[in-house]
């Protein structure tokens, strides 16, 4: 077994238990951002026409109108955190498919724009999505990132994912590509790679038409992760992931966008322009998350949304938040965790760093980085820490990891939120009680949101 294999599986055991959350307690108090430093705003919209096999996140199958009242279930937990205090300055909206009902997407931007002072607003969404009036509704709402999931430009294997006759065939997909092309500040290109019957030469027709053809504004390639919930059936359609290609597979890709005159966003996503990454939590140390199945990271705390979407419907309308579980991150492991996402981007500032934990970031980060460092994974220059060209790919695995350790809470959380009545008394419920500090003439915003 190759090094970077064993710093996964090592990784994945440590993450196995941070993520641990059974045991977190049922009341929390919701840490308040101060309203002069805003926070993104995460909004997960569930539903899709299609359930692709290897899809692990939280989505079920559309239905008119229950997606409707998810929506006005969505915007309602949108005022009680605001009336509680939040402030957001930047949104994000996944799914699932957050445009199967691209008039209530519409009307929920732009509930949040009414109430925050929204800059950047991404959206992600399928290729069948990409019609003129379509795009044109979501312009005119503010979007300025649109993130279309493709996965692969070969036929052969969009019918093996059960996406050829769902979002139509390569050629289909450039069209509607073609079509967007412009309207957006960004567009982005989700793809996929290691597909366990994709061979080198369809990656690289893939490459060429993305960079050559439709020279898109940026291509986000995800490696195909695997947990329980989806192991099974992606045996059955996709077939078995061989990891051993993995790291070639990476290497083409990088070293054919870096030639093309892209740049590095994070290790897997690659620009042709600035604008803005896939992942927030690069750029971001706090989000909130909303909506049934959601996450959020709040000042070292994590945060989870209930799977049930009618359990969620009737928190919400009983004026609570759908945050059902949490836990509070050990001071080492939020210190690792800003080590794994600043350095997914490429680069780490020591000095922000330093400032955010009170000057004790590289003392007590020092064995990780000297085996970091050991393994010609990083470079230290000034206040910079960068991740070196072997570095990428060690990123790669450990982001892998990263994301299938959530994936696996996903599971673990999809199969308590079958029962609605389970979580009832875990539910978090909003009230406005004032902290008295410093700041206490600013009564409008309190500052502290008490979940009980």
């Amino acid at each position: 077994m190759g090094l970077e294999p064993r710093i996964g599986r090592y990784f994945r055991r440590h993450l196995d238990r941070v993520l641990d959350v059974a045991e977190a307690p049922a009341g929390i108090k919701l840490p308040v951002p101060d309203s002069d430093a805003p926070c993104l705003l995460y909004l997960h919209v569930p539903f899709c026409f299609s359930l692709c096999p290897f899809c692990s996140f939280h989505r079920v199958e559309f239905e008119p109108s229950a997606t409707e009242s998810y929506f006005i279930s969505l915007r309602r937990e949108i005022e009680l955190v605001t009336d509680a205090g939040f402030r957001f300055d930047e949104l994000y909206i996944g799914g699932g498919t957050p445009t199967v009902l691209p008039d209530e997407l519409v009307h929920t931007i732009e509930y949040v724009r009414k109430r925050h002072p929204l800059g950047d607003v991404s959206v992600e969404t399928n290729p069948d999505h990409l019609r003129g009036d379509e795009l044109s509704k979501l312009h005119d709402a503010g979007v300025t990132r649109l993130s279309v999931g493709v996965q692969s430009m070969d036929n052969a294997l969009l019918r093996e994912m059960h996406r050829f006759n769902e979002y139509g065939s390569a050629e289909d997909i450039r069209d509607r590509l073609r079509e967007a092309e412009g309207v957006f500040e960004t567009l982005n290109v989700d793809m996929i790679f290691n597909f366990p019957h994709q061979s080198e030469a369809s990656l690289r027709r893939d490459l060429e038409i993305l960079s050559d053809d439709l020279h898109v504004d940026q291509v986000s390639y995800y490696p195909l992760m695997t947990v329980d919930s989806t192991r099974n059936t992606m045996l059955e359609t996709v077939g078995r992931v061989d990891y051993a290609r993995e790291k070639d597979f990476y290497s083409l890709i990088a070293n054919h966008f870096l030639a093309a005159g892209y740049s590095r966003s994070s290790a897997w996503c690659f620009s042709s322009k600035e604008g803005l990454s896939d992942e927030y939590i690069t750029s971001r140390d706090d989000y909130l998350g909303l909506g049934s199945g959601s996450f959020s990271y709040l000042e070292g705390q994590l945060l989870l949304s209930t799977f049930s979407i009618e359990h969620y419907r009737r928190l919400v309308a009983d004026g609570r938040s759908g945050i059902v579980r949490s836990r509070v991150m050990q001071e080492r492991d939020q210190l690792r965790y800003y080590l794994l996402t600043k350095l997914f981007a490429g680069a780490l500032d020591t000095a922000a760093a330093e400032s955010k934990f009170g000057g004790q970031f590289m003392r007590a980060m020092r064995v990780d980085l000297a085996v970091l460092r050991a393994l010609r994974a990083i470079e230290i220059s000034g206040q910079t820490i960068y991740l070196t060209e072997r570095g990428q790919y060690f990123w790669i695995v450990l982001m892998r990891e990263f994301f299938a350790g959530v994936n696996g809470l996903r599971d673990q959380m999809r199969k308590k939120g079958g029962d609605s009545e389970m979580y009832l008394s875990s539910g978090t419920r909003f009230t406005t009680r004032i902290t008295r500090t410093a700041r206490s003439d600013r009564s409008t915003h309190p500052g502290v949101s008490e979940l009980e």
